[in-house]
């Protein structure tokens, strides 16, 4: 099921449900990144246990990309988690968050515990910052400073593909023809190829929320990623070391993306963290 959720005045998010047994799920997926950037073999995999909500933020997919006429802070982007919530009639869900999408759900843990039953969090980092951690690395801020530059669709596509080559890391061998195929479905899922950049461009204002973490009652689980070229261990630790009785668990390899080869044990680490029971088998 398919649908526009309005979040704002003049401005909807497409969101889709993925039928299945058992409680929601909610994916909140990274900044500049569409709901159909969750890989679909992952998305089967959550389905085959839960009743999976994926969605495009604003200024992504097929939602409403108007960020210079209508401006948002990042905090606004976590309400429209809510809106899509309400609009398919879900009182609390699951929520899985990666990268900007975990730093959404950290400000649901604060601000509204009421509507999730369980957060999971991965390649992403605390709002309660400690100066010492590392920052992305710098191959990756030089890509980054690119983000907005004119290119041509094909050159679109190439420069995505370059970017997920840096954010896969080192510790798994990078699959360039998997990941293309992705962006493709993420073109055509948008029906335009102009990089999405207005992520980098919100506000920032109010995400200082570190502190209320260690209040936090949700049950929570933080995955390590190893091999995160953006949010580098010791991140995940010191995230898990803010949320009150928060899990740790580490999956080996795993860079700022989700190729193939992780599908199975981060599908295994979020159900069983969903389901309260034992990691599931392969």
């Amino acid at each position: 099921m398919e649908k526009f959720v309005d979040v704002a005045p003049g401005v909807q998010v497409w969101a889709e449900e993925i039928a299945g047994p058992g409680e929601p799920l909610l994916l909140v997926m990274g900044a500049n990144a569409s709901g159909v950037a969750w890989p679909e073999e992952l998305v089967e995999r959550l389905a085959e246990r839960h009743r999976v909500v994926r969605y495009d933020h604003r200024d992504t997919g097929r939602s409403t990309h108007a960020f210079d006429e209508r401006p948002y802070a990042i905090r606004d982007l976590a309400a429209d988690a809510v809106a899509v919530l309400d609009a398919f009639g879900i009182d609390r869900a699951h929520a899985v968050g990666m990268s900007l999408g975990g730093t959404l759900v950290q400000l649901l843990l604060v601000d509204r515990p009421d509507r999730l039953l369980s957060a999971t969090l991965f390649c992403t980092a605390s709002l309660q910052w400690a100066d010492e951690l590392p920052g992305p690395a710098p191959a990756l801020l030089r890509l980054w400073g690119e983000l907005t530059d004119e290119r041509t669709p094909e050159q679109e596509l190439e420069w995505r593909v370059e970017h997920w080559r840096l954010l896969n890391g080192t510790g798994l061998e990078f699959d360039e023809q998997w990941f293309r195929g992705l962006e493709e479905r993420v073109i055509a899922h948008a029906g335009r190829a102009d990089s999405p950049a207005a992520h980098a461009a919100a506000s920032q204002e109010g995400l200082d929320r570190g502190p209320e973490l260690a209040e936090v009652q949700v049950p929570t689980l933080v995955i390590e990623a190893p091999e995160d070229p953006v949010d580098p261990p010791p991140h995940a630790a010191h995230l898990a070391a803010t949320i009150k009785g928060a899990e740790l668990v580490r999956i080996e390899g795993m860079g700022h993306a989700i190729p193939p080869a992780v599908v199975t044990p981060l599908a295994a680490a979020v159900l069983a963290h969903t389901t309260r029971g034992r990691i599931m088998e392969p």
